[in-house]
């Protein structure tokens, strides 16, 4: 579906063209559809899209700004590739940053009720590993992470962690299939959770820390063993 498509079929959603060219850019990078490297000008993205280069450079700035493109004058845009030492960075600024909220999280102790995006997101994890659909237990990982970002109280924390997030998504996509069958990961969900609900802060800390320095070792291992110089 083109960009004059969706604004077409979203308008009751208010959404400008400028947002629509920038989430359709956005999901075509983290799919890789737009695959590292990838290299157009900017009329290119604009015809591929269906709309003016306008908005289509208003959208790459803002992607610029998150660090999934790089704008080259008289070259148009270039998505960013990442290597595996940017991926440490990455997971190291998510850690320090998802450890900090989890622990604000559950220092108000809140109520099932206002976890239960990420108690949705939880079963949704379970349901999928049993049904072998590695596709929607990633996304639903996803919803779970973001949920307790969302729900911290701090609105810049979730800012940060969602751009550095979404930087690395595709190296995530990329070892999906390449690691053990996650199911360590959903119960280790769980116990922060728990220990969420309960308010136990400096346990959910210490969990979520630990899970995160586990996932970002286990993908940085994947990465080098298979010798991947950029993603």
């Amino acid at each position: 579906m083109s960009v004059t498509e969706k604004d077409t079929a979203q308008s009751k959603g208010g959404k400008s063209l400028v947002e629509l060219a920038y989430d359709e850019i956005k999901d075509r990078i983290l799919t890789n559809a737009y695959p590292p490297g990838h290299q157009a000008l900017e009329q290119e993205v604009a015809a591929d899209l269906g709309v003016s280069r306008t908005p289509v450079r208003e959208a790459l700035i803002r992607l610029e700004n998150e660090g999934l493109v790089r704008l080259i004058p008289r070259r148009g845009m270039r998505v960013t590739p990442l290597s595996p030492d940017d991926m440490r960075e990455i997971y190291e600024v998510l850690t320090a940053v998802e450890t900090m909220a989890v622990e604000l999280l559950a220092r108000q102790k809140p109520s099932k009720a206002k976890m239960k995006t990420a108690s949705d997101a939880l079963a949704q994890m379970d349901q999928s590993l049993r049904a072998g659909d590695l596709e929607k237990w990633a996304e639903a990982d996803d919803r779970f992470h973001r949920a307790l970002l969302d729900a911290c109280g701090n609105s810049r924390l979730a800012a940060i962690a969602a751009t550095v997030r979404d930087q690395g998504h595709r190296a995530r996509l990329l070892t999906l299939r390449l690691r053990e069958k996650p199911t360590k990961s959903n119960k280790e969900h769980r116990e922060v959770l728990n220990a969420i609900l309960r308010g136990n802060w400096e346990r959910a800390r210490d969990l979520h820390y630990a899970h995160r320095i586990r996932t970002s070792e286990t993908l940085t291992e994947i990465l080098e063993h298979y010798r991947f110089p950029q993603l």
